[in-house]
């Protein structure tokens, strides 16, 4: 995988990094760890420059941000309850907490958003809550891109930085996204398995 990345960003410079982490962003299949890295190690080779890759990975994965916050937006909580109610098994939650989860996102809905960026396995899924809840569009694009630009600053400077070692942490980041995945797969499993409706999800 990380050959074809490569690969990539070689042929495709900083449209390519902005497409992979475009669509990191809206469907993960590449963890951004491993892309932006990769990024950072091509600049550290003189292939491309640091400062246009970060700001070309960030924009990329704005787009998909905006992508998730307008989709959830149109989406709204009204048509959201009915899925809440028919599958709160499988969503692994139920309208009450829903309830709590926007009381609690009209108090930290900024720092959510900006922090959430910056976190493995839960950034790409900022945008939902964001839109779902409706938050204006302005302070929403503020808060994404700024910790949106610091994730990709970070892992592209961690590529810059190693240069000739990155080969050793490229299998280290491999096992890491490896690891991150199966610990959301059982998370998951273990909310299904012992998912109960709260009283008031009803």
């Amino acid at each position: 995988m990380t050959d074809w990345i490569t690969g990539l960003i070689e042929q495709g410079g900083y449209v390519a990094i902005a497409l992979l982490m475009f669509l990191e962003t809206v469907f993960p299949p590449i963890p951004s760890e491993v892309i932006m890295s990769l990024a950072g190690f091509a600049a550290a080779q003189g292939k491309i420059s640091l400062a246009p890759t970060i700001m070309s990975g960030a924009a990329g994965a704005m787009v998909g941000n905006a992508v998730w916050f307008w989709a959830a937006r149109a989406l709204g909580m009204e048509r959201l309850k009915p899925l809440i109610l028919r599958h709160g098994r499988w969503l692994t939650m139920g309208w009450s907490d829903v309830a709590r989860a926007e009381r609690w996102f009209a108090r930290n809905g900024h720092g959510f958003v900006c922090i959430g960026r910056m976190m493995p396995t839960i950034r790409s899924l900022v945008s939902v809550p964001a839109g779902l809840m409706r938050m204006a569009t302005l302070p929403f694009l503020l808060w994404s891109s700024l910790g949106t630009l610091g994730w990709t600053t970070m892992l592209a400077l961690v590529g810059w930085v190693l240069g000739r070692r990155f080969a050793e942490v490229e299998v280290w980041l491999n096992h890491l996204s490896t690891a991150l995945i199966a610990a959301m797969l059982l998370w998951y499993l273990w909310r299904v398995i012992r998912w109960q409706p709260h009283i008031g999800s009803r």
